[in-house]
């Protein structure tokens, strides 16, 4: 089939990296799938040429809002993907409520991590239940042979011996819901009290206006670092030589950035909110923190407690390995588009 696979792609999010991999599953079988950024189209007319132009068959959307209200009223069958933000986020607005809800009406099925965003869906359009479908991310790493942790280092601008330097990575676009700057105070009076503890904030400028008031927030924060997207071949060979991965959000669908942390062997301290406690047991396969003041308490106790650390890297590689399989992400991704035939 030729297949239309919508998406918001800015460069370096979850969005596009999921959107690649789905695209590179479903090309494997011998579907032409065209990914097309979301943001590049204003309403479902534009999509609707499109489809017509380029003789698109079926479509995918990532997003409820996002994607899926340029397929209202599509001639061709379209199955959607639950970001996390139209679920968590988006479900609070009257209007996007209700177009999400005709978007949910006229799709095929759809697609959600976790049976927490199934269920919140569900109550929302108890109808579309039958339709909605559970597949966790499939997760692949591909740490780089040849990336420099000295040249990473200097260029966030930490100059000390990079042998005592403890880093703790955040991974996020700079956008108000990934809420980048939560830890920074408390990391800045970490950091005066021992210089070696350093927080480094990377991904990419996704809102200007909210990256302007990090920029601020950062620079006046000493042991806080900011830097701009990398290569993820990269991405991955700094998160294997980092200490921790964080993760502050308000909300997440499902953090491939905690997932390829747990893959690669290194403790990941996420906030305690739904979409981290779904794939994070608390001091088993990570660290779920409250608040800044237990974030510290829980890092230090992680610090000091090299058995803690051996326990939980080794049970979240094992959880991964079996629920975030990617080969079976693929065989799902598969089966679901048939629905669309």
């Amino acid at each position: 089939m030729r297949l239309l696979l919508l998406a918001c792609l800015r460069a370096q999010t979850g969005n596009a990296t999921t959107a690649g991999r789905i695209q590179d599953h479903l090309e494997a079988v011998g579907h032409i799938c065209s990914l097309k950024d979301a943001f590049g189209y204003e309403n479902p007319s534009e999509i609707a040429n499109l489809i017509s132009a380029e003789k698109f068959e079926a479509a995918l959307a990532i997003h409820l809002y996002k994607g899926g209200r340029l397929l209202q009223g599509s001639r061709i069958p379209f199955g959607i993907i639950f970001g996390g933000t139209d679920i968590n986020e988006d479900i609070k607005h009257e209007e996007k409520h209700r177009v999400m809800g005709a978007v949910l009406e006229e799709a095929r099925f759809a697609v959600a991590f976790t049976e927490k965003m199934k269920e919140l869906a569900a109550a929302e359009w108890p109808d579309a239940r039958s339709k909605i479908y559970i597949q966790t991310q499939g997760i692949m790493t591909t740490p780089s042979a040849t990336f420099n942790w000295k040249k990473f280092l200097q260029n966030a601008g930490i100059s000390q011996d990079t042998e005592n330097v403890r880093l703790f990575l955040l991974i996020c676009g700079l956008r108000r819901v990934k809420d980048p700057l939560y830890l920074v105070d408390v990391f800045s009076e970490w950091h005066r009290r021992e210089p070696h503890i350093h927080l480094v904030i990377i991904g990419p400028a996704v809102d200007p206006q909210f990256t302007s008031e990090v920029n601020e927030k950062v620079n006046r924060a000493p042991g806080v670092h900011l830097l701009q997207e990398i290569p993820q071949d990269d991405l991955h060979a700094a998160v294997k030589r980092c200490f921790a991965v964080v993760n502050s959000s308000i909300s997440e669908g499902m953090s491939a950035a905690i997932l390829e942390a747990m893959d690669l062997d290194v403790p990941v301290l996420a906030r305690n909110i739904p979409g981290n406690a779904a794939i994070i047991r608390h001091k088993d396969t990570g660290l779920l923190f409250t608040d800044p003041q237990e974030f510290v308490q829980l890092s230090k106790s992680l610090m000091n407690d090299p058995s803690l650390e051996r326990k939980i890297v080794t049970k979240a590689k094992a959880y991964v390995k079996k629920h975030h399989s990617w080969e079976c992400e693929r065989e799902a991704y598969q089966n679901l588009v048939l629905k669309l035939q």
